[in-house]
């Protein structure tokens, strides 16, 4: 088996940096912990759903096949708390609540279709990939 030696004097972009623990900043963490978020099994769905403006909690979990009403509850506490959308109850008889994305939530669009499109698209190469793992085992 071949070794490959990394060269330490060889630049590394930021990210690699964040990375390695190299920054005092933090600036690892901080990647770990905004992944750890939006890269679970439901954040971005919710992000990309309300893309369209703010929705009531029964719609949005019409609009999220699978999701259950607990994990939902968990999932926009967790944004909410993360400051990536905002709830808005209001003082009626039923009581009405209502979730929309701050401005930063909102910065979260773009990437998150990109992601959704990308595992779209790689999905069928990804699952032969599997398939092909498995038989091998």
């Amino acid at each position: 088996m071949a070794v490959i030696a990394l060269d330490a004097t060889e630049p590394r972009s930021p990210y690699e940096s964040t990375c390695a623990g190299e920054r005092s900043s933090g600036d690892g963490r901080a990647v770990r912990e905004v992944l750890d978020r939006v890269g679970d099994k439901w954040s971005l769905l919710v992000i990309v759903t309300l893309q369209g403006g703010r929705l009531r909690f029964t719609q949005l979990q019409r609009h999220i096949p699978g999701i259950s009403q607990r994990m939902l509850t968990l999932t926009l506490r967790q944004l909410e708390r993360d400051g990536l959308l905002v709830r808005t109850a209001h003082a009626e008889v039923p009581p009405r609540v209502e979730y929309d994305l701050t401005e930063t939530g909102r910065t979260l669009i773009e990437p998150s279709r990109a992601l959704a499109d990308w595992a779209i698209a790689n999905h069928p190469s990804i699952e032969r990939a599997r398939e092909r793992y498995d038989a091998g085992l």
